[in-house]
């Protein structure tokens, strides 16, 4: 028995070799007759005759789907005795998924279950990879994703391919969120002289985002207050004093929370002293155009001269 594979919506070409002893021919479809000789006997409009020569018989169907699969046979009547030949015919059907689970939301630490179902002939074969730049090949060559004990690091989509070489591969993907409390990341203390203006800044990663709040000491610190600003992003709280007084110094905490729970720091807002001598320009005083500096010591060289001619008078 030989065989003809097509794939699903190709046409189907079945060919049955005679010579001129035949009498009569047919093509039957298990116990179905389609054609005989000329005459067709089916009603599908899908199947046609090819030829009907001295040497070959052949009808083709057309838009072939899985139930046109099966045995086909070419019967043959000559003077001596009947004879037939079989075809056995395979549909190929391009892989389909059906069914993948929904995006999901879980917390860190929980137990994540992905399903990814997919049709096709033959069966295809199905794998999942999470999409990071982390991700090294696939981690599953099932239908089934278990992931135990998941971490902030294995949120992101994961991806499931279907493939059985007939067509190319069908992809879908799958969101996994994973929630987790906030973690400070970067809160530095800042040394500002008085007058400058001075930024804290507090950065935290949090999923969801976190909501931040500033204190001074036990004192919330409120958006609008007098000469200072507080902007809160998905990843960052920034807190300006726009003149920095003597009363600004001091210890702030940023408190970064969400639904998991929240966290602190602390940083100073400290004064910082500049070390460069304040510009003296008083009498005698002379400007280096060097460096633009005033020098005090030229008062003394500047004194010495009419001390020394009063002296010679004596």
């Amino acid at each position: 028995m030989d065989n003809v594979t097509v794939r699903q919506g190709e046409s189907a070409t079945l060919r049955c070799s005679v010579d001129n002893r035949v009498t009569r021919v047919a093509w039957l479809n298990r116990s179905s007759i389609l054609y005989a000789g000329n005459d067709k006997w089916c009603l599908d409009p899908r199947v046609v005759l090819l030829a009907n020569t001295k040497t070959q018989y052949s009808i083709q169907i057309q838009d072939v789907d899985v139930y046109d699969e099966g045995p086909y046979t070419c019967s043959v009547q000559t003077d001596n005795h009947p004879k037939t030949s079989r075809v056995h015919l395979i549909v190929q059907v391009s892989p389909k998924i059906t069914e993948i689970s929904s995006d999901i939301s879980i917390n860190e630490g929980g137990n994540v279950s992905l399903t990814c179902i997919a049709t096709g002939r033959p069966d295809p074969t199905i794998t999942w990879r999470h999409i990071s730049p982390k991700a090294v090949g696939f981690i599953s060559e099932d239908e089934y994703l278990e992931i135990t004990g998941i971490t902030r690091e294995q949120s992101g989509e994961y991806e499931c391919s279907a493939s059985n070489d007939v067509a190319a591969p069908v992809v879908q993907r799958v969101k996994v969120t994973v929630n987790y409390p906030p973690y400070i990341s970067d809160a530095k203390s800042t040394g500002v002289p008085v007058g400058q203006k001075g930024i804290l800044l507090c950065e935290a990663s949090a999923v969801p985002s976190a909501d931040f709040q500033w204190y001074k000491d036990d004192k919330r610190l409120a958006e609008g207050q007098k000469g200072l600003k507080v902007e809160n992003k998905a990843f960052f709280s920034r807190l300006t004093f726009f003149n920095v007084s003597e009363q600004d110094y001091g210890n702030y905490t940023c408190v970064a929370s969400n639904q998991l729970g929240n966290t602190n720091a602390s940083m100073i807002l400290y004064e910082e002293t500049t070390t460069a001598l304040t510009p003296w320009k008083g009498p005698g005083a002379v400007h280096d155009g060097n460096n633009g500096a005033w020098r005090r010591g030229s008062c003394a060289w500047l004194l010495a001269l009419p001390l020394a001619q009063l002296a010679r008078q004596f």
